[in-house]
């Protein structure tokens, strides 16, 4: 009964250690997870010195840690992992003076020398006046059967006369 008991206690310890080596080489779908704000260094690039906190705002977005205690310094934290890879966390931190104006840049991130001007992609498009018969309010009115009532905003034609001065 021992040696049995000791026989089937390898066994399934083997089938366990076994199991957790196949598990590691089967194909599992894991999502990647992107936490904080997104920075990228083309962002960073466009910070400037002076620049106001409303400025910083615009480019950076909200930063994820402002701090209660010091509201000259705003923390921006950038965390991502990928399925099958070590998870990359990148912060950057910008101190700003008693005028709200940056001073200080620290982190992973470090500004460019070179101005970063992104260009315009607008596009004008020149959309051709529609010939209507009616407008949408006098269709939604006709629906409901209030056609003939509103007739103020309608341009009046002028009758047809004939020489003297009689309508047709």
């Amino acid at each position: 009964m021992r040696k049995s008991l000791c026989l089937l206690s390898v066994s399934a310890s083997l089938a366990l250690t076994a199991c957790s080596t196949i598990l590691e080489y089967l194909p599992v779908y894991t999502i990647d997870i992107q936490q904080g704000n997104i920075v990228d260094q083309a962002m960073v690039d466009q910070l400037r010195p002076n620049m106001t906190k409303r400025q910083v705002l615009y480019i950076m977005g909200s930063p994820m840690v402002d701090d209660i205690f010091d509201k000259k310094r705003w923390d921006y934290l950038y965390s991502e992992k990928r399925s099958g890879e070590e998870r990359q966390q990148k912060r950057i931190t910008l101190l700003f003076n008693d005028d709200e104006q940056i001073t200080g840049i620290q982190g992973d991130f470090k500004p460019g020398q070179a101005p970063q001007f992104k260009p315009t992609v607008e596009t004008t498009v020149d959309v051709p006046k529609r010939d209507i018969e009616k407008t949408m309010w006098e269709k939604i009115i006709g629906v409901f059967g209030f056609e003939g009532i509103d007739d103020s905003s309608k341009p009046v034609k002028p009758e047809k006369t004939t020489e003297n001065n009689l309508p047709l």
